[in-house]
């Protein structure tokens, strides 16, 4: 085994790796950007090397600076986690150069598998079924359109030399083609440095499902069973389990024919998986190999009793597998879901920020892989997985019931998460029912739906944090003493903006501390004793009923977590004059678009002065690795166009003036 390592990643899978290391008695080095200098795997960590700036471009995929900082760390190996450089065989291939050992395959066998059309040709050799499409070297735009022709509407462009729905757009019909292969070249490029595509039938509602091999320098390969993984937004995964529910022992030990087979294919070895496309008649299909360790691996530890990451070390410093595919078999149930910094309520827009408080689940049967902790800032440079909620049971029903107690617990404020898509989907029936589809986000989770309207304890706790009582658990009863709100009235009237919704109630403030304060709200009357237990967090007492709100300022209001949900909550704003003044009755002669969020101007489609038509796209912003289109809202002139690509934006500046026809 190595003495020592360097970690050539961030966030939770370093901090993850690094935990194998330890109990190993490895000792793990890490990397991290200017931005990361506070992360959680640098504070954790034994020795820790800035290789660059922010941009990933100059940090966490500058390979220069990584293998120059194995060397300063005296490393043997060098682990790259998943994501960023991973896939990359030039990484590798720096590695060998440099007499490091690469944990993972051969450069080989990643190029072979990084090029998906190449890939497809492959696994055909073997006997490896795969979905009907187009992966030649012509990729020219008249190719594809000629293609397209031939294997029909709707299919799927996809980029060939990536994966994780980079450079990936579904296409319904022949109007949409150049479009986009145009915006799938352009991701694919910023995403893999290679723009070149494929297309493929797009399989309706197919499940995804995917097969874990290992294997080691002597030629041996085995598979450990499959993990569902059909969950997805923008085909990225969101919940993935083990085993699949569509999975009998009889198509398990097929799928896992293949997966050796494949990973045969490109000579194979390490830790890999190979994932296929399940139809609803039960025939599968090779989709692709990922050559690294997944986000999901998890979820296979649990339901095999293995350890991945110690078995990759292990595969990496020459050890034969001493596992044989006959010893292994899967047990109980395991589900992970992605806790993302994400607004699920405004078309899942990344969101940086402070981490005011982050409290994941304890219990029997749940783990977490995380890479954050309170106080910790998110960036918007990096992929905005916060941490990975695992739980485990003896069997499926029970682990969606622990699953769907653990993210009640969870509490994350400060910055919006994806914790109330993942309630909805591990409540929802068909989930529970398993059945799956890679379409199921669409039916589980509407883009047009909005939160709950919040409880009336969600305003009073943050009347009362107005007035400074979740700053000072140690202060008087003073802050509230004089002014409006001084003891003694009958009651204020205050507005609140709640996630959009204007809320009007009446405050009643205590006359002395632990007297109950009094709101009320549309005809409802709540009072209750509130007390700082520290600052920003209240607990409020209701008779026996106890609960606690978390109040933090966030840029013109506030973020409240209560009950495990959040609410954004501001003070309305009067229209300003020259809002007032440049708008005319229709309600929308002249808009002005803004950034939803920081990033940067990859496509300005448009010209001052041109006309434009209702959902024409405008520009096209990129953020967290993932472009953001910007469409007009109605028929209309371009007046302004602020930013030419390649600018980079803050959240809120003004990108386009739209003028209504």
């Amino acid at each position: 085994m190595f003495r020592k390592i360097l970690i050539a990643n961030r966030g939770e899978i370093a901090v993850r790796i690094a935990r194998a290391c330890r109990e190993l008695g490895v000792r793990a080095a890490v990397v991290y950007s200017e931005a990361d200098r506070r992360a959680l795997h640098v504070l954790q960590a034994e020795e820790a090397y800035c290789i660059g700036p922010a941009p990933v471009r100059e940090s966490y995929l500058n390979i220069p600076a990584l293998i120059d900082a194995a060397r300063r760390a005296g490393a043997e190996a060098l682990h790259p986690g998943y994501g960023f450089l991973s896939e990359d065989p030039a990484l590798a291939e720096a590695c060998q150069e440099a007499g490091i050992v690469f944990v993972g395959p051969p450069p080989e066998a990643m190029r072979l598998m990084g090029d998906k059309a190449a890939a497809k040709v492959a696994v055909e050799r073997v006997g490896v079924p795969t979905v009907p499409g187009y992966h030649g070297e012509d990729d020219s735009l008249e190719a594809l359109r000629r293609e397209a022709r031939r294997i029909g509407f709707p299919l799927l462009i996809k980029a060939a030399g990536g994966g994780g729905g980079r450079g990936m757009r579904i296409v319904r019909q022949a109007g949409e083609l150049e479009a986009a292969v145009e915006s799938a070249r352009r991701e694919a490029r910023a995403a893999f440095g290679n723009g070149r595509l494929l297309l493929e039938r797009l399989l309706e509602r197919p499940r995804h499902v995917e097969v874990q091999v290992l294997g080691d320098r002597f030629g041996k390969l085995i598979s450990l069973g499959e993990r569902e993984c059909s969950i997805q937004r923008r085909h990225q995964k969101v919940v993935e389990e083990a085993p699949s529910p569509a999975v009998d022992a009889a198509l398990r030990q097929r799928l896992g024919e293949a997966a050796v087979r494949a990973a045969r294919a490109a000579g194979y070895q390490n830790a890999g998986t190979v994932e296929f496309l399940l139809d609803q008649e039960g025939s599968f299909y090779f989709l692709e190999m990922n050559t690294r360790l997944q986000v999901e691996h998890p979820v296979t530890e649990l339901a095999t009793g293995l350890d991945l990451v110690k078995l990759q070390l292990a595969l990496a410093a020459g050890e034969p597998l001493a596992l044989d595919q006959e010893q292994l078999a899967l047990r109980g149930h395991a589900i992970e879901c992605r806790v993302d910094a994400e607004d699920p309520f405004h078309d899942h827009l990344p969101a940086a920020g402070r981490i005011e408080r982050f409290e994941p689940p304890q219990g029997p049967g749940v783990r977490n892989d995380v890479g954050t902790y309170s106080g910790d800032q998110v960036s918007l440079h990096y992929d905005p997985l916060l941490a990975k909620l695992i739980v485990y049971a003896e069997d499926r029903a029970a682990a969606v019931a622990r699953l769907e107690a653990a993210l009640e617990r969870y509490a994350v404020v400060g910055v919006p998460t994806n914790l109330p898509l993942l309630r909805r989907v591990a409540a929802h029936p068909e989930f529970r029912a398993g059945r799956l589809h890679t379409a199921f986000l669409d039916l589980a989770w509407q883009p047009q739906e909005t939160p709950a309207p919040a409880p009336t304890e969600v305003l009073l706790a943050v009347a009362a944090f107005e007035l400074g009582a979740g700053t000072e658990p140690s202060a008087p009863a003073g802050p509230w003493a004089s002014g409006p709100w001084q003891p003694g009235r009958s009651g204020l009237p205050v507005r609140y903006v709640v996630d959009g919704r204007t809320e009007r109630v009446i405050v009643a403030a205590p006359l002395a501390r632990g007297e109950p304060w009094r709101i009320e709200r549309r005809g409802e009357r709540l009072e209750a004793a509130i007390e700082p237990a520290e600052p920003g967090r209240l607990l409020l007492r209701q008779g026996a009923r106890v609960g606690t709100a978390t109040v933090s300022r966030e840029s013109g209001g506030w973020l409240v977590d209560w009950g495990g949900c959040q609410w954004r909550i501001e003070r309305p704003t009067p229209p300003s004059l020259a809002a007032a003044a440049s708008a005319r009755s229709d309600g929308h002669a002249h808009r002005a678009l803004s950034a939803p969020m920081p990033g940067k101007v990859v496509r300005v489609a448009v010209a001052e002065g041109e006309r434009v038509a209702a959902h024409q796209l405008l520009v096209v912003l990129e953020a967290m690795k993932i472009e953001h289109p910007i469409n007009a809202p109605f028929d209309g002139t371009i007046r302004r166009l602020l930013y030419p690509e390649g600018a980079v934006v803050d959240g809120g500046t003004l990108l386009v003036e739209l003028e209504a026809k």
